[in-house]
């Protein structure tokens, strides 16, 4: 039996602050160019061809939105394992812009889903960058909830090692939306696909997930409303 190193990092003392908007930790992403994908042995085939990529400064939340933040601006919690530190799951990609457009209201920012290239970028470290398998380390164990020591279930956000730029749980606890359209045929691109689609992107492996699809470069998609236990999203916006 793995044993599983729980960081005590302080950081889950946010949320003994009465309002959850103050969850939201947004982390600067500096730019830069990087290698998109994987030549690796065990790399599907819509994870190539490696190729340079060129990403402007954004940020991006430390965290995923957790079911208490959902709450506060949607006012229910549709998610399937409720626990109000858990990240929300159970969200299409339809019901996250209703949620954006509701926060961005209330709080008077641009708050958005990050980009497939964007959060490749940050996964990988940003400008740190290294050639660790998953984000922020090569022992799953150390960085993610997965299927090997989550018992089946998501746990609060958080808890384990970040990465190189302070971001937790890009690898694993649940998958991740992404603002992209799918396009399995054309990975080589360097722009952001927003065109109308039938399948939109979703990243980061999850607690249901095997150490092979919580590579940081698997890539997953489904159609825009689907609604499963394991997806959930993060936060970005633009450097203004």
């Amino acid at each position: 039996m793995r044993r599983i190193t729980i960081l005590a990092l302080g950081v889950l003392s946010l949320f003994s602050c009465s309002n959850p908007i103050n969850e939201i930790e947004m982390q600067l992403v500096e730019g830069g160019n990087f290698l998109m994908g994987s030549d690796a042995k065990e790399a599907e085939d819509d994870e190539k061809p490696v190729h340079v990529v060129g990403v402007d400064s954004f940020y991006l939340c430390k965290y995923e939105v957790s079911q208490r933040l959902w709450k506060y601006v949607m006012g229910l919690n549709p998610s399937y394992f409720q626990n109000p530190e858990f990240p929300v799951e159970c969200v299409s990609y339809d019901d996250v812009h209703i949620f954006l457009n509701r926060l961005n209201t209330i709080t008077g920012k641009k708050y958005r889903l990050p980009t497939e290239i964007e959060w490749e970028y940050a996964a990988k470290g940003g400008c740190m960058q290294n050639e660790y398998v998953y984000s922020g380390d090569d022992d799953p164990f150390v960085v993610a909830w997965f299927l090997e020591n989550s018992n089946e279930q998501p746990h609060s956000v958080g808890r384990l090692k970040g990465n190189a730029l302070g971001l937790y749980d890009m690898t694993g606890n649940v998958h991740e939306w992404c603002e992209d359209y799918y396009d399995g045929t054309n990975y080589a691109r360097d722009t952001i696909n927003m065109e109308t689609h039938i399948s939109y992107v979703f990243r980061g492996g999850s607690f249901y997930s095997d150490r092979q699809h919580c590579r940081i470069t698997n890539r997953n998609h489904a159609p825009f409303d689907t609604r499963n236990f394991s997806l959930g999203f993060r936060l970005a916006h633009d450097v203004e």
